[in-house]
Order: C-alpha cells, then structure tokens, then sequence
C-alpha cells in the first residue's frame, strides 16, 4: 500500500490503554520488522488466523465481526486473547478514494480486540482486487485446561451459545430479501459478538471439549469432534436456536453454495430422522461466520454452565448430547 495513504488511515486510529500497550517491549518506535511482547509465566500460547469478505454494509460493523471471527478460535480452546495482528486486502486506489471505509474496518477490528483485552501490534496489507479483513491472534491458555475436538465423553451435553443461520442470512441480506435491515442488525448483533463468556465456562469449569462453529457448519464441526473422539452426537433440531429470519430465508432458497457443500461432504456420517426438514438440515450444515462455541458439558455441571452464560450475556441452548458410537457408523445424528 502506498505509504502516506495509509499512515492517513491509521492516525485516525486511537492508541489501546496504556496497560495494554505496557505488553509491548519493541516493534513501535522504529518501525521494526516484527513486534516483541510479554509472556506471562507458567501459560501456553494460542495462535490462530483468519480473514473474511464482507458480509454486511457497514464498514465497522465488518471489521467488528471479521475480528470476532478470528478471537473465536482463541476462546474455543479456552484461551484468552493476548495480542493480534491486522491483515488487511483492497485495491491501492481506495486508499485515497474510500479512506473512511478503511479506517472504519480498522477501527471495528481495534475496538473489538480492546474489548476483549488484547493489544494490537501491528499487521500487514495487500494490493487486491477485493476488500477483505482479519487477524492473526496469538492468546494464553493453562496447559493444564485445554478444551480439544477429541475430548468428547459420552453423556457429556451439547451447549451452544448463539444463534444458527449467519450464513444464510448474509445471503438474503445481500439479496434485500424482506426484512433485510432487521436481519443485519441481528447479524451485527451476534457475529460481532465475543465469546469470552464461553471460554470462561470453559477454564471454570475445566471443560475438555469445545468449538467454535464457523465454516463448517455446526454439523460439521460435530462431526469432526465425534470422529475425532471416536463418539456419536445427537442433535435435537427443535432445541437449535435460529435467527428469526434464518428458517423463511432458507425456505426461500437463500442458502450459500458452501452450506450445500457441506452437507454434501458430510453426508455419509450422518443420520437424519424423516421428520427434519430440507431447510433444518441446511441450517445445521450453514456455514458461519463468528458463530457460537459448543460447549462438552458434564450433566453435573450444566446448570452451573448454564448460570455463567447467562450472566455474560450468552445463549446457553441445550442442543444434544454424546453418545457411544453407533454401529453403522454413523457420528451424527439429527433427530
């Protein structure tokens, strides 16, 4: 990116708190090639990326989600965000031309990982023809409390914490389907939404099995935790939390081109019950951006589980439960 454009762009960005910027020993002053901060003793580190399009109008709303989306990951594990990177793409020319967009992007990612108290240190840009947005996060973590895909125990209970339908409300929202603005308000609402409170559950109560639902779907992130585990996962459908939108948009036809790739791949470890419908299905396969954490909890600790979600804020459906593996094969099942 040109220089002078984009030194524009970041002094309109405000500096983080003096207490997180006291984490960082070098890498500011002198414009040096990478960035040196603190490591608190006897902690794990987390390292995660990720980088999206936009999915709704608003240029900060966006860079909010985009950097909720890649914290996301830092919080399944049970991590604690410490320190993050910009990697930012657009075409050169709207350095000058759209420079209020771009800072606008920048200002949701910096306030996003204020709010979650990590300080950001830097980041990189790239000429492209298209706009997209995300972070590099490294986090901290106990090794001794780390929440994984192969920790699955049966009769563990399946907890999610936001809402299904990101996906397929993103695409009615782009086609100005019925009620679009209510739509993207609740998007901006719950995707640019943290999920510390999840990650909290998850170190409290010393959870050993977690995800974070994007790409995949939550059918398909089940399934990698139920093949990793060697278990099967019931989803009660009736029990999933939607969007208010999300179901009458699918009817509609208004599902991504991934949600049906995903349900494809994943079919042949699935069992599904006559009485779901297309468009359930499709909702469970959405692919999500800055969806929920699924949280493995022990019975006895679910309604102290519960109890913690509620008072950050969270939805804490009970969505399923683990059970041992099924003969034929299957590892989840959709009832």
């Amino acid at each position: 990116m040109p220089p002078a454009g984009l030194e524009k762009i970041l002094s309109g960005l405000k500096p983080a708190p003096a207490a997180l910027e006291s984490r960082v020993l070098a890498g500011r002053a002198r414009n040096e090639d990478a960035c040196v901060v603190t490591m608190p003793d006897g902690k794990a580190l987390v390292q995660t990326v990720d980088i999206l399009a936009p999915l709704v109008d608003d240029a900060y709303e966006f860079g909010r989600i985009a950097a909720a989306n890649a914290l996301s990951d830092v919080y399944a594990v049970g991590g604690t965000p410490w320190c993050a990177m910009n990697i930012a793409c657009f075409p050169a020319c709207l350095v000058e031309e759209q420079a209020d967009t771009l800072q606008a992007i920048l200002r949701g990612g910096l306030d996003t990982l204020s709010q979650a108290g990590a300080v950001l240190v830097g980041g990189h840009t790239v000429d492209d023809r298209d706009i997209k947005y995300g972070l590099a996060v490294s986090g901290l973590i106990d090794p001794q409390c780390i929440a994984t895909n192969d920790g699955l125990r049966e009769g563990d209970v399946l907890v999610l914490t936001k809402p299904l339908g990101s996906g397929i409300l993103s695409t009615g929202i782009k086609a100005r389907w019925d009620d679009w603005q209510q739509s993207e308000a609740a998007l901006c609402h719950w995707c640019g939404r943290l999920s510390a409170g999840g990650a909290a559950v998850i170190r409290a109560l010393g959870l050993r099995a977690a995800t974070d639902i994007t790409g995949f779907g939550l059918g398909g992130h089940l399934l990698e935790m139920a093949l990793a585990s060697h278990k099967c996962v019931r989803i009660e459908s009736a029990s999933l939390p939607l969007f208010d939108a999300a179901l009458p948009y699918a009817r509609n036809g208004l599902i991504p081109a991934s949600s049906h790739s995903n349900r494809q791949h994943w079919a042949s470890s699935c069992s599904v019950a006559s009485t779901v419908s297309p468009e359930m299905e499709s909702l469970v396969f959405d692919v999500q951006t800055s969806g929920g954490l699924v949280l493995a909890v022990p019975a006895r600790k679910l309604d102290q589980a519960r109890e913690m979600l509620a008072a950050s804020g969270d939805c804490a459906a009970v969505i399923g439960e683990v059970l041992p593996p099924r003969a034929d094969g299957k590892a989840l099942h959709l009832v």
